[in-house]
């Protein structure tokens, strides 16, 4: 029974793994800080966090990890498993927001805020293949976008149809967007594409199985 909700711990290699996955993570949060302090319009997820806050009037910190709680539920007719990847997830990522959006610096210069942008979409790609290439499972809104290429579509379209769902709930709820939401929404799928084949453990049936 329990097999079918939650992923085996991979036998081989499990300092690599989780080396990977705590590394992608860590840049997959760099990321989002980036989109953040470039000031010109935050991920989709994100839209929907800062709507939930202000609707709420709790820190977004705090929305994100029960927004992973909700998340996972979806998981349950797409049969997503679990892993530690999944619990990695949600507990490193808003912290390494938290850590590291004070540190990066700020500009009032639009190419510099643009680089900053771009740099965070390529950060939170890597990330995204880094951390899901370890084969230690997906993390609760990326799993989304997993379950649904299981059926048959490309991961670009996957990834893009989420984010623009997510999207348009989280402008329904009052969060603010902007250009680099649009980068973002558009531009996640293709670079995810990109970076994961080539970050997954080589010849890892595992890995495999659950980055597909």
């Amino acid at each position: 029974m329990l097999s079918k909700v939650f992923l085996p711990l991979p036998v081989g290699r499990r300092p690599e793994r989780f080396a990977r996955c705590v590394t992608g993570l860590f840049f997959f949060g760099l990321g989002i800080s980036l989109f953040l302090v470039a000031d010109l319009g935050v991920a989709p997820w994100d839209v929907l966090h800062l709507g939930i806050s202000e609707r709420l009037d709790v820190p977004v910190g705090l929305v994100i990890e029960i927004t992973s709680l909700f998340v996972l539920l979806l998981w349950i007719p797409l049969r997503q498993r679990m892993g530690w990847g999944t619990f990695l997830n949600a507990a490193e990522i808003g912290f390494v927001v938290y850590l590291t959006e004070p540190l990066l610096p700020h500009s009032d210069l639009l190419a510099a805020r643009a680089a900053l942008m771009l740099l965070g979409l390529l950060s939170i790609g890597f990330g995204s293949g880094l951390y899901i290439g370890s084969g230690l499972g997906s993390g609760p809104r990326d799993g989304l976008m997993l379950g649904l290429a299981a059926r048959g579509i490309s991961i670009r379209l996957a990834r893009t149809v989420v984010e623009v769902t997510v999207l348009v709930v989280g402008i329904a709820l009052g969060g603010t967007f902007g250009i680099g939401t649009a980068v973002f929404t558009f531009g996640i799928g293709p670079v995810v594409q990109f970076f994961l084949p080539r970050l997954r453990l080589r010849d890892d049936v595992t890995v495999l199985a659950t980055a597909h």
